[in-house]
């Protein structure tokens, strides 16, 4: 009798099995999935041209227009960490390069790590968006008590249509822990 029970949930367990592996290969591939849409629409800034793009760019400098630009700077969670732009908007000219910092500071006694994300918005606005140079590229170490200004440098490429006015551009600041 109680083979003929595990028989006949042979075709469940089957099932329940391939279930599991479809679920594991979804998981798997989210991440060129997501690569893929980041590329298509500019979504996470995944747009970013080099130093080519940037040289480029200069050469057609837009000075009959400008874009306000605005800076936004958080921390994920309650982090010992003091994170802010220096300053909260610029007005730029696509097309020419600009450097502005965000400053950064931690708050605890001891060595720190934190790493920084950006988003920007709109989001049509990504795809004409770059940052040759962003602190936001690296892990940032920081001994106990230490606070610093982080440098962006970016431009915005003559390209950018001309309904976007302005574009915001937010860093979200995550601890790491505390350095080993």
């Amino acid at each position: 009798m109680y083979v003929r029970e595990q028989i006949r949930h042979w075709p469940l367990v089957t099932k329940l099995l391939v279930v599991c592996a479809l679920m594991f290969a979804f998981g798997y591939a989210m991440v060129p999935i997501y690569r893929v849409v980041c590329e298509i629409t500019g979504l996470n800034g995944y747009l970013d041209a080099g130093p080519r793009e940037a040289a480029a760019a200069v050469d057609r400098v837009d000075t009959s227009r400008k874009v306000t630009v605005q800076f936004v700077g958080q921390i994920n969670g309650n982090g010992p960490w003091e994170f802010r732009p220096t300053e909260r908007s610029m007005e730029v000219h696509p097309g020419e390069i600009y450097t502005t910092t965000y400053y950064a500071a931690n708050k605890t006694g001891e060595a720190r790590a934190g790493q920084a994300s950006y988003n920007m918005t709109p989001g049509t606005a990504a795809r004409y968006f770059a940052k040759p140079d962003c602190f936001c590229f690296t892990r940032q170490d920081f001994a106990a008590e230490e606070g610093r200004k982080m440098p962006v440098t970016f431009f915005i490429d003559p390209d950018l249509p001309e309904e976007v006015k302005t574009v915001t551009l937010s860093y979200t600041l995550f601890d790491l822990g505390a350095d080993s």
